[in-house]
């Protein structure tokens, strides 16, 4: 067999590798999970996803059914990784929960961090919620008791109670003999705090440095005061925000005395940053986190209401059409040719919104520049609108035989592109203002704008100068 590693050498090219060949999750595995499912094969399911990451064995138990879910669940239990919950989708948290039992939901948050544990017993049903708390040890209750009084989606969530943090008095050998015969230290971790003697955060020393530094340097003398602390009830969203703009690993958490009381770490916020890209993205759509695993009512309900308000805005769009019935009348052709404007401005209204949305999440669009990018948007539109009217100008002309009409058809799409574009942005940047989280209905007021607009111009336009 040829060695792989030379292989791209000989043929002179570079084979592409997909996600699936690094990780132990991929379809085939799958097919062998179902089919040692449906033959009761406990020990060789057990045995195919051993080698499987928690956050695999998650993906792994989301995509099964119902019945072979419960069934695999049933089968790893008595070796269930605790942090496979924390991986799981919301949807499914209680339902997995409830399977494999209080105590041994207890048992698992009390191996998970602080912050693990925290987001796993926050998503549970409150009934379940309570039952697993009088579970735990008491040490472990009560600092999830008190994590769970900390504002949703706060840091005060989102962080881990264990850290480490030394006297400035220390030297750098005390602190490697301090680390070396700890037995709590957490698993994984970048800096060491230096706080004064009543718990006051005052600098930081990267671990590496400690591990460079010769063993008699004081740790006041190597560490860095001007740190970036992050307040206790500050949105997890700004916390990713400025992880971004610092390029940090880990990041302290203070209380309003300035006392240090936790530690984010950044793969915490690779989940938030990936939490919040996923919310927004639903929100555009009108669906809700956990769509894919609600039953077939729920979803129903949850999405009904998004589809109402967008009947509404259907129905005031037909109004409008409603108002030129006469002029539609006399020219039949203006009935197949007006859905043409309406879809073009809100596919460039849509585009538009969705820059705007994710650059105001982003701070990129804020106040300050909104101005200067409304005014781009305005130049955009005209471009697209000027360059689209001489196209679907003369497609209209040819296709009915009439040149005003095909000049109609122009004008009324340079007005709609100008005008979707502009919208595009000022919905969201309007909403933003309200406290409001743009994502949520700015596609139902452009897609209002934009068929209101395209209508009245091509129907308008149609009735001024063709009848």
């Amino acid at each position: 067999m040829a060695d792989p590693t030379t292989e791209p050498e000989e043929s002179g090219e570079v084979q592409s590798v997909q996600a699936e060949d690094l990780l132990g999750m991929n379809p085939d595995l799958v097919r062998d999970v179902i089919v040692a499912l449906d033959a009761e094969d406990g020990a060789a399911v057990r045995e195919i996803v051993a080698p499987l990451h928690p956050a695999e064995v998650a993906d792994l138990i989301e995509m099964l059914r119902g019945a072979m879910r419960s069934q695999l669940v049933g089968y790893l239990r008595p070796t269930f990784d605790p942090i496979v919950l924390t991986e799981l989708d919301e949807a499914l948290r209680d339902e997995v929960a409830e399977q494999l039992g209080t105590q041994a939901i207890a048992r698992a948050i009390a191996t998970l961090d602080s912050d693990d544990a925290l987001n796993l017993i926050s998503t549970l049903e409150e009934t379940k919620q309570r039952s697993v708390l009088h579970a735990v040890p008491a040490a472990v209750r009560a600092i999830i008791e008190e994590g769970l009084a900390f504002p949703e989606e706060s840091a005060g969530r989102l962080m881990q109670r264990d850290f480490v943090a030394v006297p400035a008095f220390w030297t750098v050998g005390e602190v490697i003999d301090f680390l070396r015969e700890s037995d709590d230290l957490p698993d994984d971790f970048y800096d060491i705090f230096v706080v004064d003697p009543r718990h006051r955060l005052i600098g930081s020393v990267a671990l590496n440095k400690v591990l460079r530094t010769k063993r008699p340097v004081f740790i006041r003398d190597i560490m860095v005061t001007d740190i970036l602390s992050v307040p206790l009830a500050m949105d997890q969203e700004e916390v990713a925000y400025v992880f971004a703009q610092q390029d940090l690993l880990s990041a302290p958490v203070v209380d309003e005395s300035q006392r240090l009381i936790g530690v984010i770490m950044i793969d915490d916020i690779v989940d938030v940053i990936h939490e919040e890209a996923e919310e927004d993205l639903m929100r555009l759509g009108g669906v809700q986190e956990g769509d894919l695993y609600q039953a077939v009512l729920e979803t129903g309900k949850s999405r009904f209401l998004w589809l109402f308000v967008n009947l509404g805005t259907a129905i005031l769009a037909s109004l409008v059409i409603g108002l030129f019935q006469g002029t539609i009348e006399e020219i039949v052709m203006l009935a197949v040719l007006m859905p043409i404007a309406a879809s073009m401005g809100g596919n460039a209204g849509t585009q538009t919104l969705t820059v705007a949305v994710r650059a105001i999440a982003m701070k990129e669009l804020t106040p300050t520049n909104a101005v200067r990018v409304l005014s781009k948007e305005i130049l955009v539109g005209t471009f697209n609108g000027l360059s689209f009217a001489l196209i679907v100008g003369v497609v209209a002309w040819v296709w009915s035989g009439n040149a005003g009409i095909g000049i109609v058809m122009a004008v009324a799409m340079v007005i709609t592109m100008v005008v979707a574009g502009l919208a595009g942005a000022a919905i969201p940047l309007g909403i933003a203002r309200t406290r409001f989280d743009p994502a949520i209905a700015s596609g139902v007021f452009l897609t209002t704008v934009t068929d209101v607009v395209a209508f009245l111009a091509f129907l308008g336009l149609g009735a001024l100068f063709l009848l």
